[in-house]
C-alpha cells in the first residue's frame, strides 16, 4: 500500500489499490494522470468522471470503461440512475453502439458491487413511457426549438432533413436534453467532451461557445475540462479543445 499522494488519490478515484507500476505508461499515469491531474480544485471529481468517462467510452477501450465505470459508481460519486442517463446523452453524440457497450458494461459492474456488497443482484426497474416527453408532435417539435435556442444560444434550424426534423428538433432537443436524470451543465460537460473526441468542428465550437457563453461551464472549468480530456483522450485533441475555448473566450473580451 502506497503512501505517495498519488496512490492516495489512486485509491479515492479507482477504489482499489493502485497496482506498482512496471512499465514509463503505468509510471507516468501514476505520477502524472494521479499525482497531479484528479487533485487539481478547479473540478469535482464528479466533473472529472464524467469528461474521463466519455473518453474511455469514446476510445473503445474495455479495460479503463470497466475500471471507470465501476469506479464512479463504487466510489458513490455517480449514481447508477445518473449514470444510465449518461449512456443515452453519450449515444446521442458519441453513437449507439458504442453506448450499447457501456450500457452493457454498467449493469455488469454494477452487479459485481452488489454482490460485493453482499446484495443480490437483480433486474433493473422498467421506466414508464411518461418519461418519454411529450406526445403531441406539433407541441414536441415546439418545445424542441425552443431547447435548441436555449442549450445552443443561436437561432434552431429549419425541420427540412430528416437529421434536422426528426433527430435535432424532435429527439435530441425536443426529448433527451430536457430530460431530468442530469443537470444541463452536467450534459454540457459530457457533449463538449463528446464533440472534442469525435474532430467535429462545427459542433465542438458551438457547444463549448455555448457552454462558456451561457455560464454553465466558467473559462476556468472550460480549462480543467481541456486537462482531463487531454489526460485520457491525448493531448493533440486536447489541444484543439483548449484552441477552440481560447479563441471563443477572446472574442468575449475584446
Amino acid at each position: 500500500m502506497g503512501d505517495a499522494p498519488a496512490d492516495r488519490t489512486y485509491r479515492e478515484v479507482m477504489t482499489r489499490e493502485a497496482p506498482a507500476p512496471a512499465t514509463p505508461l503505468e509510471a507516468a499515469a501514476r505520477d502524472f494522470v494521479f499525482g497531479e491531474v484528479w487533485p487539481r480544485p478547479g473540478l469535482s471529481r464528479r466533473d472529472r468522471r464524467w469528461v474521463t468517462l466519455t473518453c474511455v467510452g469514446a476510445a473503445d477501450a474495455p479495460e479503463p470503461i470497466d475500471e471507470h465505470v465501476y469506479a464512479a459508481l463504487n466510489s458513490g460519486d455517480i449514481e447508477l440512475e445518473a449514470m444510465l442517463e449518461f449512456v443515452l446523452q453519450f449515444a446521442v453524440y458519441c453513437g449507439w453502439p458504442k453506448a450499447s457497450h457501456i450500457e452493457g458494461v454498467i449493469r455488469r459492474q454494477w452487479a459485481r458491487i452488489l454482490r460485493e456488497r453482499g446484495e443480490e443482484p437483480g433486474p433493473l426497474p422498467l421506466l414508464g413511457n411518461d418519461t418519454l416527453g411529450i406526445e403531441d408532435r406539433d407541441e414536441r417539435i415546439k418545445r424542441g426549438v425552443e431547447e435548441f435556442v436555449d442549450v445552443n444560444l443561436i437561432q434552431a434550424p429549419r425541420p427540412e432533413t430528416p437529421y434536422i426534423h426528426a433527430g435535432i428538433l424532435n429527439f435530441v432537443f425536443g426529448h433527451v436534453w430536457q430530460r431530468p436524470g442530469l443537470t444541463r451543465r452536467e450534459r454540457r460537460i459530457i457533449t463538449v467532451a463528446s464533440v472534442a473526441v469525435c474532430d467535429s468542428p462545427t459542433p465542438l465550437r458551438s457547444h463549448v461557445g455555448a457552454a462558456l457563453n451561457s455560464g454553465d461551464v466558467s473559462k476556468e472549468e472550460m480549462d480543467e475540462i481541456v486537462l482531463q480530456f487531454a489526460a485520457y483522450y491525448g493531448f493533440a485533441k486536447g489541444e484543439a479543445l483548449g484552441s477552440t475555448a481560447d479563441a471563443i473566450w477572446a472574442e468575449r473580451t475584446r
